[in-house]
Formats: C-alpha cells, sequence, structure tokens
C-alpha cells in the first residue's frame, strides 16, 4: 500500500533557465510559471557576499570552476520547494546549469538562453538605467569590469553550461516567444 502511494505521487520537475546576465531568465521564468501554474526560484535572490570566489580574475585565469559559486541557501531552497510543491514542474533561474556540483543534482532539465553577448550587454545596461539611483557611476563601474574580465567570466560559464542543456536558445525573440518555444518543447516531451 505504501509502495502504491510513493509510486502514484507526481514529484515535481525542475527546470533550470541558465545563460549569462541579461539573457531573459528572469522574464521568461516569469512567463513559464504563468502559463504552468508552477512555483518558482531565482539564483539572485539568494546571493550573498561570498557566493563568489573573492577574486574573479584569479578564478577565471584558474579556469573558471563555477562549482566555486556557492549559494548554500538557494540549494536549500530549491530542495524544500521539491519536497513540499504540489506542481508539476518549478522554474528556477540557474545561470550555471547542472555545472555547480552543490545543486546539480535536483535539475531535471536545463534549458539555455544562449543570447550573443551584445544582446545581453544591451539588455544590462538598460536594466541599470532603469533602476539605479546613480545609473551613470554604477554603469560605468559595470562596464569597466566588462571590458577588463566579466565578459570572459560570461563566455567561460556559457561554454560549461553548453555542454549539459537540454535545450539551447539561441532565438532573439520575445518573451512570449521564447516562453512558447519552451512550453511547446516541454509539452513534446512530456515532461
Amino acid at each position: 500500500m505504501t509502495n502504491q502511494w510513493v509510486t502514484g505521487m507526481q514529484r515535481a520537475r525542475v527546470i533550470a533557465l541558465s545563460g549569462v546576465s541579461g539573457a531573459g531568465k528572469t522574464s521568461v521564468i516569469k512567463c513559464l510559471a504563468e502559463a504552468f501554474k508552477s512555483q518558482t526560484l531565482l539564483f539572485d535572490g539568494f546571493v550573498e557576499p561570498n557566493t563568489y570566489p573573492e577574486d574573479i580574475r584569479a578564478w577565471l585565469q584558474e579556469g573558471a570552476d563555477v562549482s566555486q559559486i556557492k549559494s548554500p541557501r538557494f540549494t536549500k531552497a530549491l530542495s524544500e520547494l521539491k519536497a513540499q510543491c504540489g506542481s508539476k514542474m518549478i522554474f528556477i533561474e540557474e545561470p550555471f546549469g547542472r555545472q555547480r556540483a552543490e545543486i546539480a543534482h535536483l535539475i531535471d532539465y536545463v534549458i539555455m538562453l544562449d543570447m550573443p553577448m551584445e544582446v545581453c550587454l544591451s539588455r544590462v545596461i538598460q536594466r541599470h538605467l532603469k533602476h539605479s539611483n546613480d545609473a551613470t557611476k554604477n554603469l560605468t563601474n559595470y562596464l569597466r569590469k566588462y571590458d577588463d574580465h566579466l565578459r570572459a567570466v560570461y563566455m567561460a560559464a556559457a561554454n560549461q553550461v553548453r555542454q549539459s542543456s537540454d535545450l539551447i536558445i539561441t532565438n532573439v525573440d520575445t518573451i512570449a516567444s521564447i516562453q512558447s518555444i519552451i512550453s511547446d518543447w516541454l509539452h513534446d516531451n512530456g515532461k
């Protein structure tokens, strides 16, 4: 009797959206969650001062191992949500796909939004201008870091994520169109 109950339970599938900053992960996740009536978790909400390696340039030169990016609160929150969730799917923003050992075992599918770097940079600039109190200073600092090392960091991480993604979307399109592509893929593959 217990085995039938456990076997009959439907466990939530975790769908991770990955990609560099500005790829559109958060916007697409919000649309997917609404369409599928699903829960979400966003990586950025769990970033702490020690999440990223202290010396990001040295980290990049040493091979950019994304497993060194730590988010124990995010991993714990996902583990708890997965255990308690009543919906079919959970959509998460996990920029690094299955590449981080601490969270890989909780992810069922990785969808990479693999947008051109100039599109992502444009979106980040627009976000800075829209949400920053001192947009010029913040944007100048960001662009200085982008030119110095962030672009290379993003590309190194994206190259790793691409290797273990289940679906890679390269279309530069509307959020609704990308959400539709993902929804069709999930339906077609019985997810």
